[in-house]
């Protein structure tokens, strides 16, 4: 079976806490007094996960990087969501759906970022594409702060028939685009949503963009052209779930 090396006290934790990938092995530095390396050998105890305490040297070889925190754990592939399940599995629920879909987004560390605040609003779903994506790494696990092992994602062939399925299932696609005319908080995002964002560089592609329902930007005073795309991705998130606590 496929493993890959998951490292950083918060992502190792969450995976734990999460128990949606199966746990191999915990590695713990064993000079190390930390009460939260303590604390996680207990917690994979409890799980009947096995745990080797081991020298910061061969730590950080397994991590296969020096900020490991004293902790990596030899993980089993991350659990991918399909589409239709994202959509089948909300159709009982009493709130509308609320999705983020990611064109060109090529950076770990943002791909992180972006997921660490979807978890926060209560994303129910990322949808990204197999190409011109980052990779699900443990770097994005580290990046999100574990939020990565919570979150559901699918990763689509194509994006423009993934837009196309989502609308036959009622929900209302709004693209993120600094050209756009229309203001992000004059949007309605209260209903079953699914906000598009694009990579720094090229933002999203032309034919991605041909099938949103409606494009918005985020209004912006400064010398700086545009905003990080995590950060846009923070403000639009925030502004949906804003909206969508009145309720």
């Amino acid at each position: 079976m496929k493993t890959e090396i998951l490292y950083g006290i918060h992502p190792v934790y969450e995976a734990l806490s999460a128990r949606r990938r199966h746990i191999h092995r915990i590695y713990l530095q064993k000079d190390n007094p930390s009460g939260r390396l303590a604390r996680l050998g207990s917690i994979a105890d409890s799980q009947g996960v096995r745990v080797e305490r081991i020298g910061s040297g061969e730590l950080k070889t397994h991590a296969g990087a020096a900020g490991h925190q004293g902790v990596a754990a030899r993980v089993g592939p991350y659990p991918l969501t399909a589409v239709s399940d994202l959509l089948s599995a909300t159709e009982a629920r009493s709130r509308p759906l609320f999705l983020i879909m990611l064109d060109n987004i090529l950076d770990p560390q943002n791909l992180g970022a972006i997921i660490r605040t979807a978890l926060c609003v209560g994303i129910d779903g990322v949808i990204m594409p197999k190409d011109r994506s980052a990779p699900i790494s443990p770097a994005v696990s580290r990046a999100s702060a574990g939020a990565l092992e919570h979150i559901r994602l699918s990763r689509v062939t194509n994006l423009v028939q993934t837009i196309k399925q989502c609308k036959k299932s009622g929900l209302w696609i709004m693209g993120l685009d600094k050209g756009a005319e229309q203001c992000l908080y004059d949007g309605d995002m209260t209903g079953s949503l699914a906000i598009v964002l694009g990579g720094e560089q090229k933002g999203i592609r032309p034919l991605v963009k041909k099938h949103c329902d409606f494009l918005v930007a985020i209004p912006q005073r400064g010398a700086v052209d545009s905003l990080n795309v995590s950060v846009a991705a923070a403000v639009a998130m925030y502004e949906a779930f804003r909206q969508r606590q009145k309720d």
